[in-house]
């Protein structure tokens, strides 16, 4: 009731500026404690989720608010995108609510305030409870990407419930092209490589964050990757550089599309990698997901866990909680006992 109040004081500010202004708020509130395990919780690439709802990268880039987040009835959240030095990001405007078509264009561009400010935050906070993945990524002006990935590998495994390596962010000009099958080996060798010097075979597990503009052939060369590389889990889809018919005015801005619009295709590419991988990773669904039907849908499609963010601006913050209670009632309807009988049902 409060959100809906708010939302139309809300969205009459620049959407970066009100994005600030939610990070402040959750920030002064106090924390109210993280979900508990309820008849949702799954385990996934050795974590055990509590429910498999979470709050995807994006939304609190530099873990100002993760313990916040998680009291809203997430039950995981992904801080980042993290890179090794301090990024200002594109220039502004970078960021657009198409309200029309419940849906954002964002060309944020890895703004964030670097790694040392992620690991100090994350060190404060690491006797709480909850999991906490990090999404890395590297700066635009790296010489070279794949020791950026390295760097922040080795700074946030110590600290990480999971690493997301996010090669798919369409506004770092180049970063798609480490989907590439060769680039992506090398990367994501390293990446374990870096992880290894801290805890040997153990430390986070890998997750891979991959864009939905993927050819047929590219899902099944990253497939083989993914198996190959034994990676914890690949979260399917980032933002989209195609454009569906939209309404709104801000239609034609550069960037990633995210919200309703990128549902059918975020889906679509989910079920692509369920089937590439034949079940034998675990996918995390991600793109237009706003409603417990939403996150039915992705979960009887083969996801383990689902992510959100834009739906958030025109959900509010009890979201989370609202699509928890809807998929245990959606479980209970389909005569299942658990969500890991209900993967890839569909």
């Amino acid at each position: 009731m409060l959100f809906r109040i708010a939302r139309p004081a809300l969205f009459a500010l620049d959407p970066e500026r009100a994005h600030r202004l939610t990070i402040a708020a959750l920030a002064a509130a106090p924390a109210l404690p993280p979900a508990r395990p309820g008849p949702l919780a799954i385990e996934i690439a050795g974590l055990r989720f509590p429910n498999p709802v979470g709050l995807a990268a994006g939304f609190d880039k530099d873990a100002e608010v993760p313990d916040a987040a998680l009291g809203l009835g997430f039950g995981f959240v992904e801080v980042g995108s993290v890179t090794p030095q301090p990024q200002a990001g594109n220039p502004r405007p970078r960021l657009f609510r198409l309200a029309e078509d419940r849906a954002v264009i964002n060309r944020m561009g890895f703004n964030n305030g670097g790694a040392a400010v992620v690991v100090e935050r994350l060190t404060r906070r690491r006797a709480r409870p909850g999991i906490v993945g990090v999404n890395i990524g590297a700066n635009k002006d790296s010489a070279d990407r794949i020791f950026d990935y390295a760097t922040m590998a080795r700074a946030m495994t110590p600290l990480a419930s999971y690493l997301a390596v996010n090669v798919s962010s369409p506004n770092t000009p180049g970063l798609r092209a480490l989907q590439d099958p060769g680039a992506l080996r090398e990367l994501l060798g390293a990446v374990a490589d870096a992880r290894a010097e801290k805890f040997g075979n153990g430390g986070p597990p890998i997750f891979l964050k991959l864009a939905p503009d993927l050819e047929p052939a590219d899902i099944d060369a990253i497939a083989r990757i993914a198996v190959e590389a034994r990676l914890g889990a690949l979260i399917v889809s980032n933002t989209t550089i195609a454009r569906p018919p939209l309404r709104s005015r801000h239609a034609g801005e550069a960037g990633g599309l995210s919200g309703a619009p990128l549902r059918d295709l975020a889906l679509a590419r989910l079920r692509d990698f369920r089937s590439a991988t034949g079940g034998a990773v675990p996918l995390v669904g991600v793109g237009g997901i706003a409603s417990a039907d939403d996150a039915w849908a992705r979960i009887r499609a083969g996801a383990s866990l689902v992510q959100l963010y834009s739906a958030l601006v025109f959900e509010g913050p009890g979201l989370a909680r609202r699509i928890v209670r809807g998929l245990e009632r959606l479980m209970r309807r389909d005569g299942f006992t658990s969500i890991a009988e209900a993967i890839g049902s569909e």
